[in-house]
C-alpha cells in the first residue's frame, strides 16, 4: 500500500530510525503504526547481533547516592565512539538503566537486561537505540552499595568516563558538616591515584608475592647478596603499600600529609571513629572484572 510522507515522519519521530527504514517498515506493516514499530525493533535486534563483535570502549560512568547517603549505585554503559557517548539518546538510555538498577536491584547485568520500568524494557530500549545509532552499545557492569550506619559519597570526573563511590562507617548520627567534603576529597583521591585497596592488609596476596619476586630479581641482578634479597624486597614492598593503599597515600591536595592523617584530624576534631571501609572505582579503560 502507498505510505504518506506524514506517516513516515511520524514513525521516524517516534523511533528515531532512518526515513527509508521507516517507509519500508510501514509498507511491510500495511500502514499499521504499532506493527511498523515492532518491525523496526526487530531490525534493531538484528543490527545488535551484527554489532556484537565490535569494541565498545567509549561510554559513560554514572553514579547516584540516595537514602540519605546510606545507599548508592554506579553503572558503566559503553558505546563505540565518544560522539555517541555525548548524545542525548545514549545518555537518556544510560540514565534509564541506572533508574531501573536502583528500582529493582538485580544481581548481575543479564538480570538487569531482563527488567522493565513504566512498561519500558531495558532490552527493547537497548535494541531500539542500537538500531537507531548503529553502534555496539552495552551495559558492562554496575555495583549497588548499602551502608545502614555509614555515609556514601560519589564523584564523577569531568566527561563522565571515571566514577567513584567511597564508603565510611561508624559515622556519628549527627553528621558533622565537614564529613561529606572530606569524603568527596577522598573520592577524588581515589579517582586520581587509583589505589588497589584501602589498607595494606586487604592487598591480594598473589599481587604481594608477584611484587616481592620482582624486587628480589631486580636486587639479584644488581649483585646484592642472596641473604639480603628478602630484606631488600620487603623494604620496597613498603613503598608499594604507600603508593597503592589509599590510607597510606600522600594526599593529592596537600602533599604534606597522608590520607590517614586527614581522617585522624577529622575524628579528633569531632570525637568520632569514622573508618573508611570500601570504594568502587569505574574507569572506561579499566579491564572489566
Amino acid at each position: 500500500m502507498a505510505v504518506s510522507a506524514i506517516q513516515v515522519k511520524e514513525l521516524r519521530d517516534k523511533t528515531g530510525a532512518g526515513m527509508i527504514d521507516c517507509k519500508k517498515a510501514l509498507e511491510e506493516a500495511n500502514g499499521e503504526f504499532e506493527k511498523a514499530i515492532e518491525i523496526l525493533r526487530k531490525k534493531g535486534a538484528s543490527v545488535a547481533a551484527k554489532r556484537a563483535e565490535r569494541t565498545a570502549s567509549e561510554g559513560v560512568v554514572l553514579t547516584r547516592v540516595y537514602d540519605n547517603g546510606k545507599s548508592a549505585a554506579i553503572i558503566e554503559v559503553n558505546c563505540e565512539t565518544d560522539f555517541v557517548a555525548k548524545s542525548d539518546d545514549f545518555l537518556s538510555f544510560a540514565n534509564f538503566a541506572l533508574d531501573v538498577l536502583i528500582e529493582h536491584k538485580p544481581v548481575d547485568v543479564p538480570a538487569l537486561l531482563q527488567l522493565s520500568s513504566n512498561d519500558k524494557s531495558i532490552a527493547d530500549e537497548l535494541n531500539s537505540l542500537i538500531g537507531k545509532i548503529g553502534e555496539k552499545i552495552e551495559t558492562s557492569r554496575f555495583a549497588l552499595e548499602n551502608l545502614p550506619n555509614g555515609e556514601i559519597v560519589d564523584y564523577v570526573h569531568h566527561g563522565a568516563k571515571l566514577g567513584v563511590l567511597v564508603e565510611a562507617d561508624n559515622v556519628p548520627e549527627e553528621r558533622p558538616a565537614e564529613l561529606r567534603p572530606l569524603l568527596k576529597d577522598i573520592a577524588m583521591q581515589i579517582a586520581a591515584m587509583k589505589p588497589v585497596s584501602i589498607y595494606r592488609e586487604e592487598v591480594d596476596k598473589s599481587l604481594i608475592e608477584k611484587e616481592l619476586d620482582i624486587y628480589k630479581e631486580l636486587a639479584r641482578k644488581e649483585g646484592k647478596p642472596e641473604q639480603l634479597l628478602e630484606k631488600i624486597a620487603l623494604g620496597k614492598l613498603n613503598k608499594f603499600y604507600e603508593e597503592n593503599c589509599l590510607i597510606e597515600q600522600v594526599f593529592v591536595r596537600d602533599n604534606t600529609k597522608k590520607v590517614a592523617a586527614l581522617l585522624d584530624e577529622f575524628n579528633k576534631k569531632n570525637s568520632a571513629q569514622v573508618k573508611l571501609v570500601k570504594f568502587k572505582r569505574f574507569h572506561l579503560s579499566d579491564e572489566k572484572k
